[in-house]
């Protein structure tokens, strides 16, 4: 039997495929190459009645690990697990083709609907998957939220699914008006996890994170967001990135989107997402390279997939509360402690495979703000890194050429010309007001702390840059 082509799909042409201009929602999927390949369904998320997908995100992975991404056009009647097949191997052949030449087993030729064998005894990213399972640190994830107890169910039950035998999880209540997270997390004990409520009081996601980092118990402290999904190998993966070598102090992941079935999701993912453009290589970033601990951008990791030394944490005073959601600033409380440790000696494992889905702002008004947010943070954050450390003043001056270069843009997405024309005007204004907003920041936290955890702030305008 012949099986059709399947069309490649540049990732810039998402938004128009449907025929008439508009959008149309993609399929997201992740496919164990060495299982049967799924058939992928082109019925959309609202059926019957509801738009049916025209393109397909995959994610495919070899014996766990994740390879890559591939983008493709789905034909109005599915994708078989053939063409599924045909369509990954095309596009991802040369790192599957890597994988079975260190392994030092015979190379596939071709990618068929049963799926590809390997010998796991023999393969090597299973075998240090499962050296670090044996040792296993003890990690504490912390999760930060505020008045969501439904969208953070679904995170916490991702996280009773860890296949890792040693965590606890804290969950920090931030600045709740309601008992939902407390009354959620109480229903939650006596399960395989260990789940801890945490309330603090003072508004802001630093402040929140460092409520969680003292009540963590563990070595290594992981970070995720309420609108985050863990991948069931999160924690290994994360533990795995540590055992680079002693120096590594920090561990950032990749992040996917959970959903693509909205425009706005979409075009977040078009500017970038989360995927910080790294793809699926590892990597090691030191204060020496190979990219300037005062230029995170694209940035090192994410607060949405990011774990630390416990130490590390310590040595950097923890998170920066005049910076992050919930501030005047609105983001970059993440960026901040990247830099700060890198400026202090220690090192970023980038690791692909600690993987993290993701839920984006479902609706265009949500988007304006968190892109805003973000551009606010960016210059917030240089702000921030003035005032912890002033002698990297010549180190800024000598980048300003290339960091004004990449501020000033965001990219060309294939969007509507006024909206990207409106993200652009945001994206200055936000940029222009980030140092005054972490001024004003640093006074109202200086209040705030002050206060103690048992005050009550005002509550600052929210922003939705997480």
């Amino acid at each position: 039997m012949t099986v059709p082509a399947v069309d490649l799909l540049p990732h810039s042409d998402l938004a128009g495929t449907d025929g008439g201009g508009g959008f149309s929602p993609t399929r997201v999927v992740s496919v164990e190459l060495t299982e049967a390949l799924p058939a992928v369904p082109a019925g959309g998320p609202d059926q019957p009645g509801g738009k049916p997908y025209r393109q397909v995100l995959v994610l495919a992975r070899l014996a766990t690990e994740p390879v890559g991404v591939c983008e493709a056009v789905l034909p109005a009647d599915g994708m078989t697990p053939d063409q599924l097949g045909r369509l990954l191997w095309a596009a991802l052949r040369e790192p599957i083709t890597e994988r079975f030449t260190l392994a030092g087993q015979p190379a596939p030729a071709e990618l068929i609907a049963e799926g590809l064998k390997v010998d796991p005894e023999t393969w090597p990213f299973w075998r240090s998957c499962s050296a670090v399972l044996a040792a296993a640190p003890a990690i504490s994830v912390v999760v930060c939220t505020r008045d969501r107890p439904a969208l953070l169910r679904s995170c916490l039950r991702r996280l009773e699914q860890q296949q890792y035998p040693r965590f606890e999880v804290v969950v920090v209540d931030n600045a709740a008006s309601t008992d939902g997270v407390r009354t959620l997390v109480e229903s939650l004990a006596g399960g395989p996890v260990r789940f801890h409520y945490q309330a603090e009081p003072r508004p802001g996601l630093s402040w929140a994170r460092n409520a969680g980092i003292t009540a963590a118990t563990g070595d290594i402290v992981a970070f995720l967001d309420d609108d985050d999904e863990p991948d069931p190998h999160w924690l290994g993966r994360i533990a795995l990135g540590f055992t680079r070598g002693s120096d590594i102090g920090c561990v950032a992941g990749m992040i996917l989107p959970a959903t693509l079935d909205t425009a706005a999701e979409d075009l977040f993912e078009r500017l970038g997402g989360h995927r910080m453009g790294r793809g699926f290589a590892r990597q090691t970033f030191t204060r020496s390279g190979p990219q300037s601990p005062l230029f995170p951008l694209p940035p090192f990791g994410t607060g949405a997939n990011m774990a630390f030394r416990k130490q590390v944490l310590a040595r950097i005073g923890g998170f920066d509360v005049a910076l992050g959601a919930g501030t005047l600033t609105c983001a970059c409380e993440d960026t901040l402690a990247f830099s700060l440790a890198l400026l202090v000696g220690y090192e970023i494992a980038y690791e692909p495979s600690a993987l993290m889905w993701h839920h984006h702002r479902p609706d265009m008004d949500g988007l304006r703000r968190q892109l805003h947010g973000y551009s606010i943070g960016l210059t917030a954050f240089y702000a921030a890194l003035l005032r912890h450390r002033p002698s990297v003043v010549p180190g800024l001056l000598a980048l300003l050429p290339a960091a004004s270069r990449y501020l000033m843009s965001t990219g060309t997405p294939d969007a509507p010309v006024d909206l990207l024309a409106e993200l652009q005007r945001r994206h200055l204004q936000g940029l222009a007001t980030g140092p005054l907003a972490y001024v004003r920041s640093v006074r109202r936290q200086r209040r705030a702390a002050r206060s103690g955890p048992a005050g009550r702030e005002p509550r600052p305008r929210r922003c939705a840059a997480s």
